[in-house]
């Protein structure tokens, strides 16, 4: 079953449920001092902060590896098993000018939604030149070039067919041998795109994606899911504490910024997202034994949450643009293990959904004064089920 998922207007604007200033974009602010963001994960994964929110008014500090402690046997942790391309690309037009693509999402055979820079003087016609870059090395600022000043023969070429209005973005044409294919070369061509607030890092590309990394596809990654290791895993599953996987390509819905004050007319872009019917019948048989569905970040909140639009969950592969803030009616997730989130995010607003926004900008506030490392290489936090208000369990 394929299809597109559209907002679900009659559930998530429901703010008269909560307070109408969970509507505006400026109550999701806070301050955050920039050295409390982290630049470079921990050695061991499990090792991260973990701050617990385990009812209404109570929280306490603990370590990531105590999870199999903090849950319950009979417990299902879903995680989000897409993995990382080598999305972005160095190239130069014929100029020799340089070009910056942050490739998003695959259109058509060989054809691809990108993020251009300077994307200005890109008109349709124009040709994009990359060649191999070593691994890891550093983003190059000016294009190599030949004998002459003139650029060296590339092996890989792409050409602007149009502008997407919805997000300012490019639709590039890759040419390409017939024998090869745009996913083997991106491994020579490409590098796993960072998020722009990481600027000085010691990271290793492995770092940046989770033990568990499957299906190629995501432009970044499900970050909860970055603590987890093998062994803990391992550990959970010791408890009782069973695991599923479904399949959210993390693309720009997920992290572009909401820019209107209300915050009930942002648009979010739809991301491709796959919920199979193994990972359904785990969900109905946990809460029918009593157990409890733990999402493992806000990208499996999305897809649970997505593939149960109508109102039932069921198996689902597709697009959603599912955008949840307080007011939401929860149909799937039970509890939350996730990041630390920008200001003004979606994402903020998503948790906020969970167990209330003021009680959410409270706890940063707490985070930060405890010196948690915040983002996608900082710390944890787990909002078990009882943490959740009580008008918000449906």
């Amino acid at each position: 079953m394929a299809a597109f998922l559209q907002r679900d207007t009659v559930t998530n604007t429901r703010l008269s449920q909560s307070h109408p200033i969970d509507g505006l974009l400026s109550s999701y602010d806070y301050m955050l001092p920039q050295e409390r963001i982290a630049q470079t994960p921990l050695p061991e994964r499990d090792g991260s902060r973990l701050l617990v929110v385990d009812s209404p008014t109570h929280h306490t500090h603990g370590i990531f590896r105590d999870l199999p402690k903090l849950l319950r046997p009979g417990d299902l942790l879903v995680l989000n098993n897409t993995r990382v391309i080598p999305a972005r690309l160095y190239g130069y037009k014929s100029t020799g000018a340089p070009v910056e693509v942050l490739l998003l999402e695959e259109r058509s055979d060989n054809c691809w939604l990108a993020l251009v820079k300077p994307g200005r003087r890109l008109k349709p016609g124009a040709k994009i030149f990359f060649e191999p870059q070593p691994p890891g090395t550093p983003s190059p600022t000016t294009p190599p070039l030949g004998n002459g000043g003139t650029p060296p023969l590339p092996l890989l070429s792409a050409t602007v067919l149009a502008r997407d209005e919805a997000t300012s973005g490019r639709l590039l044409q890759f040419d390409l041998p017939p024998e090869d294919s745009l996913a083997a070369l991106l491994v020579q061509y490409g590098q796993v795109p960072l998020p722009p607030y990481i600027t000085d890092t010691q990271a290793l590309p492995e770092q940046y994606q989770t033990v568990y990394a499957q299906v190629p596809g995501a432009i970044a990654a499900p970050t909860a899911g970055l603590h987890f290791t093998p062994e803990l895993l391992a550990q959970c599953r010791q408890q009782g504490i069973q695991q599923a996987s479904v399949t959210l390509h993390v693309g720009i819905g997920t992290f572009r910024p909401v820019e209107v004050e209300d915050i009930t007319h942002h648009a979010m872009h739809g991301e491709w997202l796959e919920v199979p019917q193994s990972t359904v019948e785990m969900i109905r048989e946990t809460k029918a034994s009593g157990g409890r569905v733990i999402a493992v970040g806000t990208t499996v909140v999305r897809a649970l949450e997505g593939a149960a639009a109508s109102g039932e969950l069921q198996p689902f592969a597709g697009k959603t643009e599912l955008f949840i803030y307080p007011g939401y009616q929860w149909r799937v997730v039970d509890g939350l293990i996730t990041n630390f989130h920008l200001p003004r995010s979606s994402l903020l607003m998503l948790v906020s959904a969970l167990i209330g926004r003021q009680r959410l900008l409270a706890l940063y506030q707490e985070a930060i004064a405890q010196n948690y490392r915040f983002y996608s290489f900082g710390d944890a936090m787990l909002i078990l089920p009882d943490a959740r208000e009580p008008k918000m369990i449906c």
